[in-house]
């Protein structure tokens, strides 16, 4: 029986463009696919393991050509809207209380504060869970087995009582090893409203 259901943030309540996103930063950098070093160097910022003005001042040094405008909106680029039927959803099952709600999303400072200021009911949001976890604020990161096990830990959970939903494969693929039940959503064709019609096998 899902007693707890710990959610992803991007692509399950707000929508991202990521393919635009990847798309626009290749043109932006005159680039044909993103070197591992920016790859890697992105995880870093997404975990915490580097803060906001490492993460600008490694960008323009080595795209000067670039401002930190330029830079920013490249950045912020993926995050689009949020559809209020989404944070009606939550709203209802934080005030049902029949389950512990979490967030458990990568993201990082500069994500945070652009939605902070683009998505008026962001504090709305947030105060719907009991847990709020962002990659960046605990210096841990999605696929990796120890921020699931940080979450259980933390919060005194049996991964059999849990749901955890993300629209990435390898995200859900580990938690599922740690015995917690999954949904991997795809945001093109599922709705989290939709949770309990989906997954009405777990309910």
């Amino acid at each position: 029986m899902i007693k707890t259901i710990i959610f992803d943030f991007g692509d399950v309540f707000i929508n991202l463009d990521k393919e635009g996103a990847m798309t626009n930063a290749l043109e932006l950098f005159e680039l044909d696919e993103l070197s591992e070093e920016l790859i890697a160097f992105n995880a870093f910022y997404e975990q915490g393991l580097i803060d906001t003005n490492e993460f600008l001042d490694f960008y323009l040094n080595n795209f000067p050509k670039l401002s930190k405008k330029d830079i920013i909106e490249a950045w912020n680029y993926i995050i689009c809207d949020f559809p209020p039927k989404r944070l009606e959803f939550i709203q209802q099952l934080a005030k049902d209380k029949q389950y512990q709600l979490i967030l458990l999303s990568n993201t990082n400072e500069l994500h945070i504060n652009h939605i902070k200021e683009y998505i008026p009911f962001y504090e709305e949001f947030k105060a719907c869970f009991d847990q709020f976890y962002l990659s960046h604020e605990i210096i841990l990161r999605k696929p990796n087995a120890d921020i699931f096990q940080f979450v259980l830990d933390e919060n005194n959970l049996n991964p059999k009582d849990c749901l955890f939903i993300d629209d990435t494969k390898e995200n859900t693929e580990t938690a599922n090893k740690l015995g917690i039940h999954v949904w991997n959503n795809n945001p093109k064709t599922e709705d989290i409203i939709d949770l309990f019609t989906i997954k009405k096998d777990l309910f």
